[in-house]
């Protein structure tokens, strides 16, 4: 599932790794050509409008976001699918629109059965 580490892979995404607030990572090894904001749906913190800021001021380029427990699955640097074991959250497809704003796409995580 994914993690802050995730970022490293990715061309990017918020980071809270050198103060408390959130501020651009930009330097990620770029395997993903994407940007990634982790913990998406974490209460109490302004992760997901701060990721869909800077995606929409182009401080990131675009990318995918996902909700804590999503999994994304690339195949080669395509998303292939957001993967979960927990029901009902997904990932979110994020790009600037051309006026300083964003636009989202849901992309709902296939459900992985666990092992008992």
């Amino acid at each position: 599932m994914p993690t802050a580490g995730s970022l490293c892979w990715h061309l990017g995404g918020p980071t809270d790794s050198f103060r408390d607030g959130l501020d651009p990572f930009t330097d990620g090894l770029g395997f993903l050509p994407y940007s990634n904001g982790v913990h998406d749906d974490f209460a109490g913190q302004p992760r997901r409008r701060v990721y869909r800021d800077m995606v929409g001021r182009g401080v990131l380029p675009a990318g995918y976001a996902s909700e804590d427990g999503v999994g994304l699955y690339y195949t080669g640097t395509r998303l292939h699918e957001a993967v979960s074991i927990v029901p009902g959250i997904r990932a979110w497809q994020v790009q600037p629109d051309g006026t300083g704003g964003y636009q989202e796409q849901p992309i709902v995580a296939r459900l992985l059965h666990s092992r008992s």
